[in-house]
């Protein structure tokens, strides 16, 4: 970190003691880590937003909005005497070095497979309370990155499919166990299979180098941005689109999908 950096994060640090001084704001005097918390989630969608969007401008926004809360809830922590900020970069430092000894201790790994296995027992090392593969996946991550990181991990200990073909096998039973609970017509059948479905296409994105949480943030802002370009024709052209049938909204879709 250059002496500029130093600089910027000290003045930031400053912004933030007058803040929560005697004539700071009354709203971030009354704010703790726990408050902070939802705030954190928010500008790291945001943040997540901007870079998958492919925008330096808004994602260096963004970046100062999380580097804010971050040095924020720190400065809290100092006040309740838990730790210091300087205190949980030394420890992180400190935890990269140890969980990188390809990097940094000069021993070898053949390969990627190798040195996620690696990563995973420095891990298991450190946490001597932690038996469990799966104990240090956070329990509150959104489903499909959840899905993910289960079948990752799990991979990692061998614990999958030996082939691709395998797995996709797997993928097609899956299928046909998804239709066979749709024809029962029973509810609670249909939604377990479904997501034992989607559980095992994560995995087979997983497998062609995919993130099924990222490819699908993708399928989402394409559809929407054809979606709120038929609207824009929609309106250039005087149509109520409240009165549109199926035809129409194709009709516009391929006109949209022929541009984009």
């Amino acid at each position: 970190m250059t002496p500029a950096h130093c600089q910027d994060l000290a003045e930031l640090s400053q912004v933030i003691e007058t803040l929560l001084g005697p004539a700071g704001c009354p709203w971030d005097r009354q704010q703790t880590p726990e408050s902070l918390c939802d705030y954190v989630i928010e500008e790291a969608f945001e943040l997540t937003e901007a870079i998958r969007g492919q925008d330096p401008d808004q994602a260096r926004e963004e970046l100062g909005d999380v580097m804010f809360l971050l040095l924020f809830i720190a400065r809290l922590y100092q006040a309740r005497q838990s730790f210091t900020l300087p205190q949980a970069l030394e420890e992180a430092s400190a935890k990269m070095i140890r969980r990188h000894p390809h990097v940094f201790a000069g021993s070898r790994v053949e390969n990627q497979e190798q040195l996620l296995r690696n990563w995973e027992q420095i891990k298991r090392r450190e946490k001597s309370g932690e038996q469990g593969i799966f104990d240090s996946l956070p329990k509150a991550l959104p489903p499909l990155l959840k899905a993910y990181r289960l079948n990752a991990k799990a991979a990692r200990h061998r614990f999958t499919w030996e082939t691709d073909q395998d797995q996709k096998e797997q993928l097609d039973l899956e299928w046909r166990e998804l239709k066979e609970a749709m024809a029962t017509g029973d509810q609670a059948k249909i939604e377990e299979e479904y997501g034992d479905y989607l559980f095992t296409l994560v995995e087979f994105g997983r497998r062609l180098g995919l993130k099924a949480n990222a490819a699908l943030e993708g399928a989402n802002r394409k559809f929407l941005e054809r979606f709120q370009a038929m609207e824009s024709l929609a309106r250039e052209r005087g149509l109520d689109v409240t009165d549109f049938h199926l035809k129409d909204w194709d009709a516009l879709w391929n006109e949209v999908k022929a541009d984009r």
